[in-house]
């Protein structure tokens, strides 16, 4: 499948795939370590950029929902996700153990799926997505109920600039 406009295929989506995925972790952290996904809950909405190997960008919009158990360990989440050439849902299931994140991510549409491992610590998360062939870094940093999503990969898909707000 060819994605107009970027000259994308199935093999290169995965690493849009990804980097949509690394969102997944990324609502506010402002509850302790503790119970770090505790203020996850809600709907997210937000915009940004993509940029690809070949110097192009593109905007995208992005809509989640997130659930969170009664311990704030463990985060449940959907992502929709949309920019002009193409569009994907994403679902994750991510634990906390400490400051110790882990968990699995799936691409329904294209059958992409893969692990999530990382830290949150004072408000941030640092963590490594990968799949095979695959790995991006990323960084999330909330400040109340906004927050800034930084992807970086050095495969198809370089980057990913998001930022997110809970929309209730």
């Amino acid at each position: 499948m060819i994605f107009s406009g970027l000259g994308f295929n199935s093999r290169h989506f995965r690493g849009g795939a990804l980097a949509a995925a690394m969102i997944i972790m990324s609502p506010a952290i402002v509850h302790a370590d503790s119970a770090p996904f505790a203020n996850y809950a809600g709907n997210w909405t937000g915009n940004g950029t993509i940029s690809i190997a070949d110097g192009g960008t593109e905007r995208i919009r992005c809509r989640g929902t997130y659930t969170v158990d009664g311990s704030g360990n463990n985060l449940h989440q959907v992502l929709r996700c949309a920019s002009d050439s193409y569009k994907f849902e994403l679902t994750s299931d991510v634990a906390a153990s400490g400051s110790n994140i882990s968990g699995s991510w799936n691409e329904s549409s294209r059958g992409v799926n893969g692990s999530i491992q990382g830290s949150i610590a004072n408000g941030q998360i640092n963590a490594l997505v990968q799949t095979n062939g695959y790995a991006a870094t990323f960084n999330v940093v909330t400040r109340g109920n906004k927050q800034s999503v930084n992807i970086s990969s050095k495969g198809e898909l370089r980057g990913v600039n998001i930022t997110l707000a809970r929309s209730n």
